[in-house]
């Protein structure tokens, strides 16, 4: 079928019965840009026109699928290629439509899944249904065009693609859990766990498990659990965010001297009541370490916040940096003095944590000896009042934060 031959030809038949585009569209129904189209040959006229567009231009079907006047003597043998092209136009505009409609389920299911990642409520399965649902669009829409006649086959085909395409959302969805640090979307089981004071989220998935610890708290974050090694009872659980706080993170700031202002900011800012924001002061030559916190020791002071954050980051600095000797921790109205030699006398297992000969610090020790144990609210009260003298008892100047 020569559609730019067609079109010239409607528009010769339009001119000869003095139409113009826009009367010629006008009977027909259309706009005069849709005739124009017609007339350059870019487009077709609709099944449904070929009679009416016939009738107004006073030309048989025959003729305007032929692009020509016809004369009797050739009518019957182009009536036969009229009747083929038409069929095999009816059959491209069949096949272009589906076509159009598979694209519209594939793209539909597409944006279906997107926003499966996009939930606001990660702990209900809407994103599982959503993804799934989209999964059977996008899967529907391929199977439509599958060019296989057997439908076994073609169902079969169809199942496949729905296992891959599930898999390859899994494991974008675990990249997002890994990298982003937010709930896997799919997972089949959610559980809330309040376990050694602290409240925990359990997602469980098909290939791994994540904990989410201090949920929807300043101290949240994620233990992803591929080996299936932890439960609610053995998982690492900290008061702190243990991916900022933890020693695997802080060890990046250790050094020998007190004196190097970036690396103790970078320390003191991993370490927690960062959150309040701080200001602080390095005495090199008393090896001294003074931080002003920019809050009250009692505003935040939950669970004993407080007192557990300021045992955790006095061992971590003096495990972290080997020359101080004294620390002063000032909030407004209250300073905590701590030295050196009260936590190796009074923390226990402070001596095995670090090794006195090579000065590494053992890493499953210090989990065990200090991040585990500030989950026991009676071992830090003790702690806490043998380690630390209050402001009241200091022998020398405190910086106080200003009013």
């Amino acid at each position: 079928m020569d559609t730019k031959k067609i079109g010239a030809f409607i528009a010769s038949c339009r001119k000869a019965k003095g139409y113009t585009q826009q009367q010629l569209a006008e009977k027909l129904g259309v706009t005069n840009k849709t005739v124009s189209r017609w007339e350059t040959g870019k487009y077709m006229p609709d099944l449904s026109l070929l009679k009416p567009l016939c009738t107004e231009l006073d030309i048989t079907l025959n003729e305007l699928l032929s692009g020509e006047k016809i004369d009797a003597e050739h009518a019957v043998n182009s009536s036969e290629e009229s009747i083929s092209n038409t069929i095999e136009y009816a059959l491209r505009r069949i096949t272009g439509e589906r076509r159009i409609i598979s694209a519209l389920l594939i793209i539909a299911g597409g944006l279906f899944c997107c926003s499966a990642f996009l939930s606001l409520d990660p702990e209900i399965h809407y994103g599982i249904i959503v993804s799934v649902a989209g999964l059977l669009l996008i899967v529907f829409g391929i199977f439509r065009e599958l060019p296989l006649k057997a439908m076994w086959k073609k169902f079969c085909a169809s199942l496949l693609l729905f296992i891959l395409f599930l898999n390859i959302l899994c494991i974008i969805d675990y990249i997002n859990v890994v990298t982003y640090r937010r709930p896997p979307v799919y997972h089949y089981m959610t559980e809330t766990i309040f376990s050694r004071n602290t409240k925990m989220i359990r997602y469980s998935c098909p290939f791994y498990q994540v904990y989410r610890i201090n949920t929807n708290t300043v101290n949240e974050y994620y233990i992803i659990d591929t080996k299936n090694e932890y439960s609610e009872e053995t998982v690492p659980v900290s008061p702190f965010d243990r991916e900022k706080s933890g020693i695997r993170n802080l060890l990046n700031y250790r050094s020998p001297y007190i004196g190097d202002n970036s690396n103790d900011g970078n320390l003191l800012n991993a370490l927690p009541l960062s959150e309040s924001g701080f200001v602080f002061e390095i005495d090199p030559d008393g090896m001294e370490l003074t931080v002003d916190y920019h809050t009250t020791d009692w505003y935040s002071n939950d669970d004993l916040y407080i007192e557990k954050a300021l045992v955790y980051n006095s061992v971590c600095i003096f495990l972290l940096i080997d020359n101080v000797e004294y620390i002063n921790w000032n909030f407004s109205g209250s300073s905590y003095h701590i030295t050196r030699e009260a936590v190796e006398a009074g923390y226990p297992d402070y001596a095995a944590i670090k090794s006195e000969k090579t000065g590494e610090i053992d890493l499953a020790l210090f989990d065990d000896c200090l991040e585990s144990k500030m989950n026991d609210n009676a071992f830090v009260s003790a702690r806490f009042l043998s380690l630390f003298t209050p402001s009241a008892s200091l022998s020398g100047p405190v910086l106080q934060p200003s009013e």
